[in-house]
């Protein structure tokens, strides 16, 4: 028998929204995932993007919807303020996160600046800075992309805390334990839903740690996704669509849901 669906936790750009095709959002994908408000679901748009460019995003592309949670950076919760227009963290995640962080970056020093040296001495790529700490690069195409992260293994097996997320040519580095997964497994504890009733959908490599059947119970990826998710998703039993982008979504969501998940 199939689980409700009692939270969705879906990756924006690339999987919600589409940047190559018209439509860019799936109007039934919109209203299925309207319909599951409705029904006392909720909706977390869980995303590599920070909370003004997601915000930015919402309006650029006039979704007709609003999450009922924002998942973002790979790794922060928030919620609505008491205003309903700005976000707030979500309990005390958000504050450990960017103690571990900051902890990470400090004893990760001598790895980091090795990987600086490497890529100015090596790769074409340009480097991104927060203040004056290194936060990620980005790449001029895939084979310097896969170059680098090569680099990165090396010089990190000392420093296991040491991680990086991937998107396309993207690259941001990050503390080992936290990532899209865990933030979404962190949102299911504080709303006490369990992994059975959580569906999750997303295309890149940033996305795999919320779709290896760990965190949700039902994964899923549009047809758009990279074959790494793909793989991931189906060796977690989860749903590859035949459809890119939204419409993926949107039957990914009909795949998986009982009868009275879009029900009031």
């Amino acid at each position: 028998m199939t689980a409700k669906i009692k939270l969705l936790s879906i990756d924006f750009d690339g999987t919600l929204v589409s940047r190559v095709s018209e439509p860019v959002l799936d109007p039934q994908c919109m209203e299925l995932i309207r319909e599951s408000q409705r029904a006392g679901a909720v909706w977390a748009i869980n995303t590599g993007r920070s909370v003004d460019l997601l915000e930015s995003g919402l309006a650029d592309f006039a979704f007709p919807i609003r999450p009922d949670f924002i998942l973002t950076t790979e790794r922060d919760v928030f919620r609505p303020g008491q205003n309903g227009d700005k976000w707030e963290p979500f309990g005390d995640w958000n504050e450990r996160c960017a103690r571990d962080h900051a902890e990470l970056f400090s004893s990760a020093n001598s790895v980091l600046a090795e990987v600086v040296d490497f890529v100015n001495r090596n790769a074409k790529a340009r480097l991104i800075y927060d203040a004056e700490r290194l936060e990620g690069l980005v790449a001029e195409n895939d084979e310097e992309i896969a170059r680098i992260i090569e680099f990165i293994e090396k010089a990190r097996a000392e420093h296991p805390n040491l991680d990086y997320q991937r998107n396309t040519v993207y690259l941001r580095f990050c503390h080992v334990d936290y990532h899209k997964g865990a933030a979404l497994a962190e949102l299911a504890r504080l709303l006490e839903i369990p992994r059975e009733n959580i569906f999750a959908a997303g295309d890149h490599h940033n996305d795999i740690s919320m779709l290896d059947g760990k965190v949700a119970a039902m994964p899923s990826c549009p047809a758009n996704a990279i074959q790494e998710v793909q793989d991931a998703v189906r060796n977690a039993g989860g749903y590859v669509a035949q459809k890119d982008f939204g419409a993926g979504v949107h039957e990914a969501l009909l795949h998986f849901a009982s009868p009275e998940s879009f029900r009031g």
